[in-house]
């Protein structure tokens, strides 16, 4: 029996379907062979281990009935005995497969269809991996496309014959796009999904305005000049940040262009957006004075460890530099990635009035001095009793107006209030019941153990029984982090593994 067909139209269809769907010609025989497969366990059995082959050069399909040899029988359709198997092929191993060549399938309608069908969803499968790969490595780039159709206020945007989504959101605000029109979008993702690849675009990235840039601007394209922060808000202003490494080239003008036609291609493309161009420096200080133009600085005040800065700007600067509904300052954090606090040179004048009225009274009542001393010691640079408690007698009596018996004095009241304090929060501790074992663990403030006394933590295992979180909320994220907490617990802990370890000597004994 002829247990081979030769099929050349094949190979003629494979090769026209690889060219029209752009994929390889070896993947469209494969669903072929697929598609015969499956045609002939319908026939056989669907539980039986049909293959199908087509040869590569003459078109011929071989049907073949596979079985496995085993040791053990669990599948009776597609494996034998070894003990069987030797008789029908004496050379065979467990492991291999017996091949039993099958007649040729006469496709009837249902079956045709069927294979067809099989086609169709590897070839789609195929495609869709072939677009996948295209474009997983374009994110990042901006592409040109034409929208094919809208739905709830999504475009669907054909890029050659790949459709790409540009949801509502992404789009520039009070911008419309009907269908057949051009339009211009940056890759923001790729994804891979059952459906097949999603393809996510964005005019509101701020990479996109990064890009139209580069495009514009050729030393930004062969860089020369490098774009180091962008922050958007779309349809109305942008802040960029550009320095360069040619110290010949002003980054800002090039941006710029003659007569600002660069910067005006890249406004016109963005409906209007308003773009100021910084330039970009290594000071943060400097940095965040550039971001705020067009608005005057005249201080700045930085807290490296909260991520803050406080910028003092004239009493007339001060609309300019916050900016329509906050959105000058807003952008300038965002540039800059520091939280920006403005105040005008009043209220900073005010604010460090009043802060030198507090810490005059303090050093007035707790050390019983007049306010022309106590006003000296805070113009000195002394906020808390504790520093001067602390600070040398003799650069004390350097400052102007004190002698050495003014600055011991001085020092030695800072210490009695000092010790005063103690003596009183100690007291105050051991009235809530907080127990020395917190105290010896010298982890606390005598202010943080009132604390743990007032949520009712008072012995080594109510410490214990804590979690850092809980332990960080008694006493606050500003006076303790995440690790120090953990190791503060796993202090308090080591006395129960310590009871452990004699309990279990004693029943060893």
């Amino acid at each position: 029996m002829d247990t081979s067909v030769a099929r050349p139209e094949l190979l003629l269809v494979a090769d026209a379907v690889a060219r029209e769907k752009a994929i390889s010609r070896e993947e469209i025989l494969e669903a072929m062979e697929q598609a015969i497969q499956k045609a002939g366990r319908a026939k056989y059995g669907h539980e039986k281990d049909i293959r199908a082959i087509i040869d590569r050069k003459t078109g011929e399909v071989r049907l073949s009935r596979w079985t496995e040899v085993v040791e053990e029988v669990e599948n009776e359709a597609s494996q034998i005995p070894y003990k069987i198997a030797l008789k029908i092929q004496p050379d065979i191993k467990v492991g291999e497969y017996l091949i039993d060549p099958l007649p040729p399938i006469d496709f009837g309608r249902i079956a045709a269809q069927t294979a067809k069908q099989v086609i169709v969803q590897r070839v789609r499968e195929c495609e869709r991996n072939r677009q996948y790969e295209d474009f997983k490595d374009r994110i990042g780039e901006i592409v040109n496309g034409t929208v094919k159709r809208t739905e709830y206020g999504n475009l669907l945007v054909e890029i050659g014959s790949v459709e790409a989504l540009l949801r509502r959101d992404e789009l520039i605000p009070r911008e419309n796009f009907r269908n057949s029109e051009r339009v211009r979008a940056y890759i923001c993702d790729v994804r891979k999904e059952p459906r097949g690849p999603q393809i996510f675009l964005s005019r509101t990235h701020p990479a996109f305005l990064a890009k139209l840039f580069a495009q514009e601007v050729p030393e930004i394209y062969d860089g020369i000049i490098e774009i180091k922060a962008v922050a958007r808000d779309p349809g109305s202003r942008a802040k960029m940040a550009v320095i360069s490494k040619d110290s010949t080239i002003d980054p800002v003008g090039a941006c710029v262009g003659v007569r600002g036609s660069r910067v005006q291609a890249v406004v016109q493309e963005l409906q209007g957006e308003k773009i100021d161009i910084i330039p970009w420096s290594g000071q943060a200080a400097t940095f965040v004075v550039n971001a705020l133009a067009p608005a005057e600085v005249t201080k700045v005040v930085m807290d490296e460890e909260a991520g803050r800065v406080e910028v003092v700007v004239p009493d007339d600067q001060l609309s300019l530099a916050i900016g329509r509904r906050g959105q000058n300052v807003r952008l300038a954090s965002q540039l800059t990635r520091w939280d920006i606090d403005i105040l005008t040179e009043t209220e900073e004048s005010d604010r460090r009035q009043e802060e030198f009225r507090r810490r005059s009274a303090i050093f007035a009542e707790e050390l019983d001095v007049d306010d022309v001393i106590a006003g000296l010691l805070v113009t000195e640079g002394f906020h808390t009793i504790e520093e001067l408690a602390f600070a040398d007698p003799q650069e004390l009596a350097e400052i102007e107006g004190f002698d050495a018996n003014i600055a011991q004095e001085l020092v030695q009241r800072a210490e009695e209030c000092l010790e005063k304090q103690h003596r009183s929060l100690d007291e105050k501790r051991q009235a809530l019941g907080v127990s020395d074992e917190l105290v010896e663990l010298d982890c606390f403030t005598p202010q943080m153990l009132i604390l743990l006394g007032e949520k009712g933590v008072k012995t080594l295992d109510d410490l214990a029984d804590l979690a850092s979180d809980e332990l960080i909320e008694i006493l606050g994220a500003d006076a303790i982090d995440e690790e120090t907490a953990n190791a503060i617990i796993m202090q308090a802990r080591e006395h129960w593994f310590e009871e452990e370890g004699s309990e279990e000597s004693q029943n060893k004994e």
